[in-house]
């Protein structure tokens, strides 16, 4: 897939410095920048490599100031936000390069399920009855769509992905490969013979739009009512989200993330990698949680910074690891001192 400078200017409503006639067919990072290639400039650390990069195209910020000196030996194009405007270039791309509409011949469909418009279901996908599938939605080979369960308008589901009965999933979200929605929650009873009882999860779980979930998570239906995951949270790889759990709008969860039953979590928290929440928890929001930290309290402080395990105030932390660093010596300088009192007493 070719892009002139000039569509891409047009596409991102750019200034082009340079030929707007060159041709890229692929992007690169601009320190490993080739002909043929866009790239972009948006940290300053890598200013430098604007005046040896290969790339034939590269987007920078308007108020980028050039070294009088030296020329760039490619095509600039100006924007607000080069970033912004890259990130926009790659999904159009990635847009161009999805499936066309279609069913095909080695997918099940149930007579009873509801299809939309200009859908797309791969090989071996399985939707059961009373499914409803909305318009263009996608649905990569060897997905699975169960009874009664709803995939709003837009949406994508990569390859395996299996979605429960009784489940809903919002608009324009993006699901990938091998993720489970709506297992059953980890809910079993105590009994006297030492065993347990499982508890019927008749719960459901509820997905609202622009949620993107990464690969292999698993969010567990709630035992009644629903695990309710609010717009436009996105989940790394590897997350487990447990049964009853709520997750406000615009939270975002490094991998390897596991929140137990019942825990709530607000609006516009962030979690680093491998973060642990223990059952029936508040978090407020705006919340932010550092990677490996264990949150075993509730944290009713908007906006409040965490970590360590128990995680607290990561400005005690912080000072507290630096006494912890510096261990080994305190504990020299005791024994120095406690060696210095015992030689005067014995000398009196």
């Amino acid at each position: 897939m070719e892009f002139t400078a000039q569509e891409i200017a047009d596409l991102i409503k750019g200034t082009i410095e340079g030929r707007p006639d060159v041709v890229v067919h692929d992007v690169s990072k601009i320190e490993d920048g080739r002909p043929g290639t866009l790239s972009f400039l948006a940290n300053p650390k890598y200013t430098h490599y604007l005046y040896s990069t290969q790339a034939s195209v590269v987007i920078i910020n308007n108020d980028f100031n050039l070294n009088g000196d030296k020329n760039p030996d490619t095509t600039l194009i100006r924007t607000p936000d080069a970033y912004s405007a890259f990130a926009k270039l790659l999904a159009t791309y990635n847009k161009r390069r999805e499936p066309q509409a279609g069913i095909a011949d080695t997918s099940i469909v149930s007579a009873k399920a509801q299809i939309g418009k200009d859908v797309y279901i791969g090989e071996y996908v399985v939707i059961e009855e009373g499914a409803i599938i909305g318009d263009g939605v996608q649905l990569y080979p060897h997905t699975y769509i169960g009874q009664d369960t709803s995939i709003g308008n837009g949406t994508k589901l990569y390859i395996g992905v299996k979605i429960y009965h009784d489940c809903h999933i919002g608009q324009n979200c993006t699901i990938h490969a091998g993720t489970v929605i709506g297992s059953d929650g980890f809910g079993f009873a105590p009994q006297q013979e030492q065993d347990y009882k499982k508890i019927p999860q008749i719960g459901n779980v509820i997905i609202e739009d622009n949620v993107e979930i990464g690969t292999n998570c698993t969010i567990d239906r709630a035992t009644m009512g629903s695990t309710l995951i609010r717009k436009g949270v996105k989940l790394d790889n590897l997350i487990q989200v447990a049964h009853n759990v709520y997750i406000g709008e615009n939270t975002v969860i490094a991998a390897q993330s596991g929140i137990s039953g019942s825990s709530s979590i607000g609006s516009n928290c962030m979690l680093g990698g491998q973060v642990g929440i223990a059952g029936h928890l508040e978090i407020a929001d705006e919340v932010k949680i550092g990677a490996q930290s264990g949150i075993s309290n509730h944290i009713r402080e908007k906006g409040a910074t965490v970590l360590g395990s128990p995680a607290y105030d990561i400005s005690a932390f912080k000072r507290a690891f630096t006494y912890f660093r510096n261990l080994p010596k305190i504990v020299k300088r005791i024994d120095w001192l406690e060696k210095k009192l015992k030689d005067q007493q014995e000398n009196k």
